[in-house]
C-alpha cells in the first residue's frame, strides 16, 4: 500500500514471544507506484523534523520504499541524544530484513545516514551486501567515535557498496582536511565513491530550506546516487 504508516520490524534472533522487546518501531513511506527498491534512513533525533519528513516523502516519490527505524526505542532518557554502536546496526538490519520480506532485492536496498548515523551508514557499507550508501555530515573520520572500532579513513578501502559522502565546509565535526583524507582513502576502494563538500553547512537535505540552492543540489546528488546504483 502507498502512503505513510508505522510498523514494527523484528530484530534478528529475537524471541517472537518477547513482543516489543524483539522488534524496532519503524516509520514507512511507500511510493504510489510499484517500488523499485528500498532505503533505510538512519537519523540522530528523537523526532522526525518536518524537513526530514518532506525529504523522506520525496524519496518515496522517486520510487523507493523508505524505512526509518526509531533509533531511540530502547532509551527512555530524553537527555540522551545519540544512539550508536551495535544497537544501531541491529536496527538497520531489522529495516533491511523488513524490506527483504517485502520482496526488495539486497542490491536495490540503500542506506542513508545523518551525523553519527552517517558514520554508521559508512560502516554498514564496509560489511553489508547492499546496493548503495550515503553519509551526510559523518564524523569519526580520523578519530573514532565512542563505540566506533576504527576511523573511517582506516577502513575506507573496505567499502563494499558504492558510497556518497556529503560534508559542509564549515562543519567543525568534519574539518576540511579530514574530509580530504577521507576522499583520498575512499578512492582506493573497489567500488564507486564520491566525496563532496558544500559551502557553509548547506549539505543537509534533512534540515535546509527547500529554497536553498546548495541544499537542493545536495538532495539531487542523493537522488542521483541511488538512481545510478540501486539497480
Amino acid at each position: 500500500m502507498s502512503g505513510s504508516y508505522t510498523s514494527a520490524a523484528p530484530l534478528r534472533g529475537a524471541d517472537e514471544t518477547t513482543a516489543g522487546a524483539g522488534s524496532v518501531p519503524i516509520t514507512v513511506i511507500e511510493p504510489e507506484r510499484t517500488a523499485r527498491g528500498g532505503i533505510v534512513v538512519l537519523h540522530e533525533s528523537r523526532e522526525f523534523p518536518p524537513a526530514l519528513q518532506r525529504f523522506m516523502v520525496s524519496l518515496a516519490g522517486e520510487g523507493w520504499i523508505v524505512v526509518a527505524p526509531h533509533l531511540f526505542h530502547r532509551v527512555d532518557d530524553d537527555n540522551v541524544h545519540e544512539v550508536f554502536g551495535q544497537e544501531l546496526f541491529d536496527d538497520f538490519d531489522a529495516g533491511f530484513d523488513w524490506l527483504r520480506r517485502r520482496g526488495v532485492f539486497p542490491d536495490t536496498v540503500g542506506v542513508l545516514g545523518f551525523d553519527t548515523a552517517g558514520t554508521a551508514a559508512f560502516l554498514v557499507a564496509t560489511n553489508r551486501s547492499i546496493g548503495a550508501a550515503v553519509s551526510v555530515a559523518a564524523p569519526g573520520i580520523v578519530t573514532p567515535l565512542p563505540a566506533q572500532d576504527a576511523a573511517l579513513v582506516d577502513i575506507a578501502g573496505d567499502l563494499q557498496a558504492p558510497w556518497l559522502g556529503l560534508f559542509g565546509a564549515d562543519d567543525p565535526a568534519t574539518p576540511a582536511d579530514e574530509v580530504d583524507r577521507l576522499r583520498e582513502a575512499a578512492a582506493a576502494a573497489t567500488v564507486a565513491t564520491l566525496t563532496l563538500t558544500f559551502p557553509g553547512l548547506a549539505h543537509r537535505p534533512d534540515s535546509r530550506a527547500d529554497s536553498d540552492s546548495d541544499g537542493v543540489d545536495a538532495q539531487t546528488r542523493i537522488y542521483d546516487w541511488f538512481d545510478s546504483n540501486l539497480r
